[in-house]
Parts: structure tokens; C-alpha cells; sequence
């Protein structure tokens, strides 16, 4: 078969798939980060949120009936969604819509992962798709899920389990699972205490992306079981996919070599530490995920703004930022940016430094302060002469830090109180 033909063929099999995005979880790892937003509504890259990148994977594998489950603080979620994700068409059955949690088939919200999608089977059942492709709202990759369908299918399959390698040390934080020769799923274990490593491989462990792919029939007849078993926690880890594995087809799709540009690369950016860790890297001469591939790129909200700003150019007193990401709408007056990501809005006034920070937009930085390996939130302003970063038993005292040492300011912290009454 050419390659044409292939494409025309994953073509069809996107049209008829429908995504549901799962947006609905508190990402309490990320501390105060998600005290006033859900995770994938959390600002990423410099001009991003979280959310962008599976949504724009959809766009880009062609996939344009989208669905986002929302629940848990999903008001800047939602905004986002409305100003940045409104351009596909109706009038062409392209859509990005908004579920959030209503009840529909009880008295109550989502009870998890399965029960989510199970509470929406109303609705997905009007698209009439014959694949539901299942997402995590909360990952930081590249994917063409068109790929993974066609293998879906090629196989036979009710259910394909997109899965990554990932250090054993950090395999009980995900779904854990083995294949055999063919890639059917012999075993799997959410979360597992002591997660069993790859074969070959000791410092490894496979692992689940959250990303699934269901035939419809398979799993709208599974989901209407699932709903009324009083033993079943109604989450697809837990239980979808262990029942999969003994009653149905169940096969994983292992993402090695990306299908394209950002080969292999996936992040959970659940924690403070890998959030900073992976918005730090993309400042770096040649970082893992490539934002400047115009063949894959990554669509979000384009907020009008002025161009980034730099100025005066005396020696104590040099606008000026190296190996960095600034944004637009920031202003660098008179002062040092190192190793560091400034979204949109950020002011850093004169004779002040920011070394190895993201600093997330609307944040202003004032007179004769030192910033360094921090993560300072939305809005945040920081008076004049402050030093963070330097001294951590100083910065316990107001701010959280965490395990890999990076400082973490909100504005309530400082006494902003930009959300409470």
C-alpha cells in the first residue's frame, strides 16, 4: 500500500473518532499551583497551558470532534477553551466543547476516570463515532494519535493503551503494565507500591500514558456494566483495563520513536519539580521538545501584545536576557534575565536579576531584587530588594520549596490576596 494511500486511510479512521480530553482532576502535586485552577488550565512554555498540547495533537492528527471534561475549578479552563480553542468550524461537525460534571445519570459527580466518560454517553452517542479516543488533559507531548488508531484497528483491538518507558523510580505514579511479543497487555497494575520492571531492562518500567483508544460498541457496552458494579472504583486503570485483559482485546501501543519531531518525548508535570524542570529545558540551545516545528505546531490563545521590550545599556544597568524565553508584553528595564521563561506581561525592573526561574504572566518584579530557581504564579508582585532563592531556610518561612529545591511564590503568599474575598 503507498503511503498516500495509507494517510487517506488514517484519515478516515480520525473522522470517525471522537476525543474526549479528561480536564477534570486537582493536580494537588503541583501545591498551590492548582489551588485556584485545574491542572491543564496551568500556563506552560511561555505562552501556553498545559491543555494546548493534546488539543493541538487532535488538530494535528485530524481529529476535530473534541470534547473536554471538565470539573474540579474549571472557570479558567473553560475561558481558555472559549478564546483560544473557538476557531474550528461548526458547519463541518468540528468542534471543542466543554463537559463539565452535571449529573446527568445521577445524584452524582464524577467518580472517576470511566465513570466520567460513562456520564457522557449521551452525548457521544449523537456524534456516532466508531473510535473514542480517551486523553489525559495534563501531559506535555507530541503524538499522532492517527497512528495509534490505525494500529487499533489493524489489530483488532477493543482497547489500545498508548504506554512509555519510564524510570523505575518513578513507576508507582503511574499505571505499570507487560506486553508479550504482539503487544497485547498480559498484565497491568495502577499505581503500583513495588512497580515490576521492563524484561532486559531493571531501570525501567512500562508505563501508561493515559491514553486510550476504545471501539465504541466495546466500550459503551463496558461502561453501562461498569456503572452498576458496587465493587468497581469506575476508573479505567483500576478497572476497565484489568477486565480488558481477561475479556476483551487489549494491546498497547508503545510510543519509542514519537512519530514526530519531539521523538519519545512525554512529561507528566505533575510535581513542582518536573514543572519547572521541563519549562526550564525549553530554554536550553537545544531542548527535547522542539515549539518552533511549523509541521506540528502548537495552537493556544493569541492575546494581542506589545513585543518583549529591553532597555538602557549602562554596565550596572543592562536590559538583557540570555539563554531565556521572553514573551510578549514583558519589559526588562535595566535589569539581568539567565536560564529562565517570562510569559507574557512579566516586568522586571532595574538592577534586579532572575537566574534559572518561570515566572508565569502578570508578574512584576521590582527594584534591586535577586530571583533565583523559582516559580512564581500569576499576578505575583515582588517588592523591591527581595531575594528568594538564596537562602532556603529564610524562604520556608513564607514560600513552599520543594524536593529538588526550587521555591515556589504565589501571591497570597506575599500577602496578595488576589482570589480571596
Amino acid at each position: 500500500m503507498s503511503d498516500i494511500q495509507i494517510e487517506r486511510n488514517i484519515s478516515r479512521l480520525t473522522a470517525n473518532t471522537v476525543a474526549l480530553v479528561l480536564a477534570g482532576g486537582k493536580g494537588s502535586r503541583l501545591k498551590a499551583l492548582t489551588e485556584w485552577r485545574a491542572k491543564p488550565a496551568v500556563p506552560f512554555g511561555g505562552k501556553f497551558r498545559i491543555i494546548d498540547f493534546p488539543l493541538s495533537n487532535c488538530i494535528n492528527s485530524g481529529i476535530r470532534k473534541i470534547s473536554v471534561v471538565t470539573q474540579y475549578k474549571s472557570h479558567s479552563l473553560q475561558r481558555h477553551l472559549q478564546r483560544g480553542w473557538g476557531f474550528l468550524s461548526g458547519q463541518f461537525g468540528e468542534f471543542v466543547e466543554v463537559l463539565p460534571a452535571q449529573q446527568r445519570t445521577g445524584e452524582n459527580w464524577y467518580e472517576g476516570t470511566a465513570d466520567a466518560v460513562f456520564q457522557n454517553l449521551d452525548i457521544i452517542r449523537h456524534y456516532n463515532p466508531e473510535y473514542i479516543l480517551v486523553l489525559a488533559g495534563d501531559h506535555i507531548y507530541k503524538m499522532d494519535y492517527g497512528k495509534m488508531i490505525a494500529a487499533h484497528v489493524a489489530k483488532g483491538a477493543d482497547i489500545t493503551v498508548g504506554c512509555i518507558p519510564v524510570p523505575l523510580k518513578e513507576a508507582s505514579a503511574f499505571g505499570v503494565m507487560s506486553i508479550d511479543d504482539e503487544e497485547r497487555i498480559v498484565e497491568f497494575s495502577e499505581k503500583p507500591e513495588n512497580p515490576k520492571s521492563m524484561p532486559g531492562d531493571d531501570s525501567q518500567a512500562l508505563a501508561s500514558m493515559g491514553i486510550y483508544v476504545f471501539s465504541t460498541k466495546y466500550l459503551r457496552d463496558r461502561l453501562v456494566v461498569d456503572a452498576k458494579d458496587p465493587q468497581s472504583t469506575h476508573d479505567f486503570g483500576h478497572d476497565l483495563i484489568p477486565h480488558a485483559i481477561e475479556h476483551a482485546n487489549a494491546f498497547a501501543f508503545p510510543f519509542l520513536d514519537g512519530n514526530t519531531s519531539a521523538s519519545g518525548y512525554w512529561r507528566d508535570v505533575g510535581t513542582i519539580d518536573a514543572y519547572w524542570e521541563a519549562n526550564i529545558n525549553l530554554a536550553s540551545l537545544e531542548p527535547e521538545l522542539n515549539m518552533y516545528d511549523k509541521n506540528w505546531p502548537i495552537w493556544t490563545e493569541q492575546e494581542q501584545l506589545a513585543p518583549a521590550k529591553f532597555a538602557f545599556d549602562e554596565d550596572e544597568r543592562r536590559g538583557m536576557a540570555v539563554d531565556s524565553l521572553i514573551s510578549g508584553g514583558c519589559l526588562i528595564t535595566g535589569s539581568t534575565v539567565r536560564g529562565s521563561i517570562l510569559f507574557s506581561n512579566v516586568r522586571v525592573h532595574s538592577y534586579s536579576t532572575v537566574e534559572d526561574s518561570v515566572i508565569l504572566p502578570d508578574v512584576e518584579i521590582r527594584r534591586d531584587c535577586r530571583i533565583k530557581k523559582c516559580v512564581i504564579d500569576k499576578g505575583t508582585i515582588i517588592p523591591e530588594g527581595t531575594v528568594i532563592g538564596e537562602n532556603h531556610e529564610d524562604d520556608a518561612k513564607r514560600f513552599e520549596i520543594s524536593e529538588g529545591g526550587v521555591v515556589l511564590v504565589t501571591p497570597e503568599m506575599m500577602g496578595q490576596n488576589l482570589h480571596n474575598v
